[in-house]
């Protein structure tokens, strides 16, 4: 795409301003690194721009402090952009008030939150962290959040991360990119290490 030119122009009836501004959803997938960073680093665009920015991390460890946490919230506090909210399942939604009795309830729970944030257009930039995983693991149907996705209202971007994303969700979205590993320093057993993996 030469100086962002697109290489197809649709006859859908829209002006190019009109398609330049839909909203849209990403999926980040496959088997190498990088789909939580790219989201994020969205993120971090996103906040430039002054948009509200949800993060809902559905698998990973509350535990697992990751660097863009940190940095997404002193940025989202500093005024100079816009707000932004970090949500972990494995802290226990900060919107749930009762024990959620597995992880399977707690991921069903983060995405009826997810669900009325779409309605009530609380976030322009939604990452959905590992989202792909209980699509994947049929926790919560894939239908259902395609058609939350195509129905939600406004200019709500959506980015979706994690390995093995179910195929109407990549049918669906706007852009897809899959992660190929070509090779990774784990193969030879290295652990990951700090600033690069968290």
């Amino acid at each position: 795409m030469p100086q962002g030119q697109p290489s197809v122009v649709p006859n859908d009836g829209l002006t190019t301003r009109q398609r330049r501004n839909r909203p849209l959803v990403f999926v980040h997938t496959g088997q190498g690194k990088g789909k939580s960073t790219a989201a994020f680093g969205l993120a971090l665009r996103a906040w430039n721009q002054g948009w509200p920015v949800g993060v809902f991390q559905f698998v990973k460890s509350a535990k697992w402090k990751v660097g863009e946490e940190r940095a997404l919230k002193v940025l989202g506090e500093s005024g100079e952009g816009g707000t932004v909210a970090w949500h972990k399942m494995g802290e226990g939604w900060s919107w749930v008030q009762r024990d959620i009795a597995s992880s399977e309830d707690a991921a069903r729970e983060g995405w009826e939150q997810v669900k009325r944030d779409l309605a009530a257009e609380t976030y322009k930039l939604m990452v959905l962290d590992e989202f792909a995983y209980p699509l994947k693991w049929g926790w919560i149907d894939t239908e259902e959040v395609v058609s939350a996705l195509r129905d939600r209202p406004g200019t709500q971007h959506v980015v979706i991360t994690g390995r093995g994303a179910p195929e109407p969700l990549l049918d669906f979205a706007d852009l897809v990119t899959d992660m190929t590993k070509v090779k990774h320093p784990m193969d030879t057993g290295q652990k990951g290490q700090r600033g690069i993996e968290w």
